[in-house]
């Protein structure tokens, strides 16, 4: 029998989410790649998120945002539209704990930003990010509602895009629909 580390003992880890809009107002989900990966078993639902990672000791949080969209989707072409108002945190189920984020870290500490996305969608490329240059965390992307994202993602992180989706409401609405 293996013994879980303590909860209260292990920190968040710093991280970024990326909201990213199309000229429709939808919202960019990948698929996660689910292999060798304990955050997405199967029995816990759907393999979708936005793009989202860690942030680099002293890394701004933006500058940390715009990196990892690019190492995720080889997305560059973006405005920044908003930033979330505070953290948002997460914690990993208890059958990851001690397992996920390589085993060092409860959950996560979420700082969230939504960006126009203002190049062509064949930018967008989730199969050989970077030119190839970052390995793959997506296996399949599209446009979503905002609305529709927390009932999208795996179960333990649903609170936390209810609170990105309402940090992020009014934006959808920046953007004619057509």
């Amino acid at each position: 029998m293996t013994t879980r580390p303590d909860r209260d003992a292990l920190p968040y880890r710093d991280c970024v989410g990326m909201a990213v809009f199309n000229a429709r107002g939808e919202v960019f989900i990948g698929s996660r790649r689910g292999e060798d990966d304990p955050e997405q078993s199967k029995e816990r639902g759907a393999p979708w998120q936005m793009p989202q990672g860690g942030i680099d000791k002293g890394e701004d949080p933006l500058r940390a945002a715009l990196r990892e969209l690019h190492e995720e989707t080889s997305i560059t072409s973006v405005s920044l539209l908003a930033e979330a108002p505070e953290w948002i945190h997460y914690d990993l189920p208890d059958e990851a704990l001690g397992i996920a984020l390589k085993g060092r870290y409860r959950g996560q500490r979420q700082r969230w930003f939504a960006f126009a996305f203002t190049g062509p969608e064949s930018e967008i490329d989730v199969l050989s990010p970077g030119g190839g240059r970052f390995a793959p965390e997506f296996t399949a992307w599209r446009w979503e509602r905002l609305s529709r994202t927390p009932a999208l993602i795996v179960p333990f992180k649903r609170q936390a895009y209810e609170k990105m989706a309402a940090a992020f409401a009014d934006i959808p609405g920046r953007f004619s629909h057509g």
